[in-house]
């Protein structure tokens, strides 16, 4: 098995339980050292989403909004939507896997790891909409996170506007979102997504420090500041700085931000 052409054959597989059983056992085989790292072509960039043709999706600001989670509807519209950022987030974590071969080893590694967590938080969130007779899929979802990678070709670029911009705004986002569901807690199956946002939320602190570490590397290979990261996002995502919502400094601090960055992206003193 080797390794690139395994990569891109799972970022191109488009049903989600396919994409997850060949993935868990590519990933077995990796740990174990059963892989041919030989650099063979070069990677591809990607029009479409891998989810094309087996799922509708369209632009963000169409995507289905979230109703009261206090009735079932809500609930499930909330992991449905939870369940699309991670499985987006598993071809998102291949993706820099696949595409920065220069990098080494160790940021394979990370990213594949990255992979495993991101597979894990998106079965048992689709665990959960089966629990509540729903299914990944049954509504529609936007592109907008494969849009991110689409844009984002350089590592410098990806390792800003993804683990550092996005998923970091994620940390912003799920505490707020268990205050809504906590006076609801006493409802069994809010319990069980109360504890599953947790442990992603917990989770994806690492993966946003993993992304910071690599996005230094970055900055320390194109010789510039690691400011550039405002710069970057102000292209991609015009005025979306400073957040407009409270920030997690506390997950924000662990995963590896600084307090004048913190500044900059809330305006509060962290």
């Amino acid at each position: 098995m080797e390794l690139y052409s395994t990569l891109e054959h799972l970022l191109t597989l488009q049903k989600p339980s396919q994409k997850v059983e060949e993935f868990k056992t590519f990933y077995s085989r990796y740990l174990q050292g059963d892989i041919n790292k030989e650099v063979i072509g070069t990677p591809l960039i990607f029009d479409k989403p891998s989810y094309a043709g087996h799922m509708n999706y369209c632009d963000q600001k169409e995507a289905p909004k979230r109703t009261k989670l206090g009735a079932v509807r809500g609930q499930i519209l909330l992991l449905h939507s939870i369940a699309h950022i991670e499985y987006s987030a598993i071809d998102l974590a291949l993706d820099a896997a696949y595409r920065f071969r220069d990098v080494g080893d160790e940021f394979t590694d990370d990213w594949l790891k990255v992979a495993d967590d991101e597979v894990r938080h998106f079965v048992m969130i689709d665990t959960l909409l089966h629990e509540m007779g729903s299914f990944y899929g049954e509504h529609m979802i936007h592109d907008a996170l494969f849009e991110a990678s689409k844009n984002t070709q350089t590592l410098l670029e990806r390792m800003a506007v993804v683990p550092r911009y996005l998923e970091a705004n994620g940390l912003d986002a799920t505490p707020l979102i268990l205050q809504k569901l906590e006076p609801l807690r006493r409802d069994p199956m809010v319990l069980k997504i109360i504890n599953a946002l947790q442990i992603i939320l917990d989770e994806e602190v690492d993966h946003v420090r993993r992304g910071d570490r690599w996005f230094h590397v970055a900055c320390q290979r194109e010789q510039v500041a690691p400011d550039v990261f405002f710069e970057i996002i102000e292209r991609h995502y015009p005025q979306s700085l400073p957040r407009k919502i409270a920030i997690n400094c506390d997950a924000r601090k662990s995963a590896g931000f600084e307090c004048h960055e913190l500044e900059k992206i809330s305006l509060i003193q962290c």
